[in-house]
């Protein structure tokens, strides 16, 4: 399956948590974006709940049609380097609109999207992706990411869930790293993977790089093993 190189990259304390709020106050939070740009990931994957934080518009879509979609199809409004992908399984996130956007959004949700919220996305010149019926197809999304929008390399950056979902998928060539200088400590905080059944084995990795900054943190960068 043609697919972009796919590589996790996050910022923890030294106890795997990534709150972001607490990674903002972590010495060597800078040089998280100096190891991204280094990681040469144009395109990038945010969750929702992470999308909803940081990118979004306030508020949810309200649909005055419930009519699904119900079929796999994309929408291209935009011919970029890199995209913004969020993945919104149902689709409800406000956008603004990203015809001049150097790196526009890209949404992808799931077949039972509303008719009227791509409609919506197309109205503000948001490319989207619907695969897979009651949850995002992952694996056909980064298919469809590589061969309709030449996506050859991308970063996974949001949270937890979207992180582990596409660890879970198979979907992860590199693990990349970046240890700030402190501890978070608190319960209950989620690590960079978190969700799987207990059942599920431990995922080998094979060590590429470790580099030490100025700063004290650490950036250690991994091969998935099993790709």
């Amino acid at each position: 399956m043609k697919r972009p190189y796919t590589i996790c990259h996050m910022m923890v304390s030294l106890d795997g948590r990534i709150d972001c709020a607490m990674t903002s106050k972590l010495r060597g939070v800078d040089d998280y974006y100096t190891t991204l740009n280094e990681i040469d990931v144009p395109t990038t994957v945010s969750g929702r709940v992470t999308a909803e934080l940081e990118l979004a518009e306030p508020g949810f879509f309200e649909p005055k049609n419930n009519e699904i979609y119900g079929k796999e199809g994309f929408s291209k409004k935009a011919h970029a380097a890199g995209y913004e992908v969020i993945i919104d399984t149902n689709g409800r996130l406000l956008w603004n609109d990203a015809a001049d956007m150097s790196k526009p959004y890209l949404i992808v949700t799931s077949e039972k999207v509303k008719k009227e919220y791509l409609d919506y996305l197309d109205g503000r010149h948001i490319s989207w992706i619907v695969c897979g019926k009651d949850t995002v197809d992952l694996a056909r999304a980064s298919q469809i990411l590589a061969e309709e929008f030449n996506v050859r390399r991308m970063g996974i950056v949001g949270g937890a869930k979207i992180n582990t979902a596409y660890l879970e998928a198979g979907l992860l060539d590199e693990i990349s790293i970046l240890i700030g200088a402190g501890i978070d400590g608190r319960g209950g905080m989620p690590a960079v993977f978190d969700g799987l059944e207990m059942s599920h084995d431990v995922t080998a990795l094979k060590l590429l790089d470790v580099k030490k900054f100025d700063s004290d943190a650490v950036w250690v960068r991994y091969k998935c093993s099993l790709q």
